[in-house]
């Protein structure tokens, strides 16, 4: 990994390991709580080049971000012409951004495994016919069923909102996602 700082000010940079925290936060309710509600923003191109960003609903797992959209809206079509794209979220002390490059994931475990993470976050996702699908969802998400995308990240930013601050540039190999993981 590439780490680079870009803060301003003197402070030291953020380590990927502060963002992996929070990301792990984010993706998971802690036991006997309510899941604290995160908006994730993704960012598409659309086929004449403009830009386009919608909500969805996303969570970390195994160094990557998974996301649902039905696949009539616009930013499922987008991903089908291209698949870079860009997804951020306000994390507790810290903004982050995370470019990469996304895809339709269509096998059975995957989908059982992240459709039981969204069932532990308080959405009730069940697979069928490969894809999610569920009582409701986000408006912008589209009628059922919903695809479920990977994105496999490329580099990210983050610029802290508490203490210790700062502002990090990181750069992944495409090999070692594996490093993206946070290991205690």
């Amino acid at each position: 990994m590439d780490q680079k700082n870009l803060d301003i000010y003197g402070s030291e940079p953020i380590p990927w390991s502060r963002a992996l925290k929070e990301l792990e936060a984010a993706s998971r309710k802690p036991s006997g709580e309510a899941a604290a509600h995160k908006t994730w923003w993704l960012a598409t191109v659309r086929p004449d080049e403009r830009p386009h960003v919608a909500g969805v609903g996303a969570l970390w797992a195994d160094g990557r971000l998974y996301f649902t959209s039905g696949a009539g809206t616009r930013k499922s079509r987008n991903l089908a012409v291209n698949p870079n794209c860009v997804i951020s979220v306000a994390l507790s002390g810290l903004d982050l951004v995370v470019e990469g490059t996304a895809h339709l994931v269509t096998d059975e475990p995957t989908l059982r495994r992240l459709a039981e993470l969204y069932n532990a976050q308080g959405w009730p996702a069940s697979v069928s016919d490969g894809a999610l699908t569920a009582d409701y969802s986000a408006p912008s998400a589209g009628p059922a069923p919903w695809n479920l995308y990977v994105m496999t990240p490329s580099t990210a930013f983050g610029v802290a909102t508490a203490e210790p601050f700062g502002a990090t540039r990181w750069r992944f190999e495409p090999s070692r996602v594996e490093s993206l993981q946070f290991k205690t």
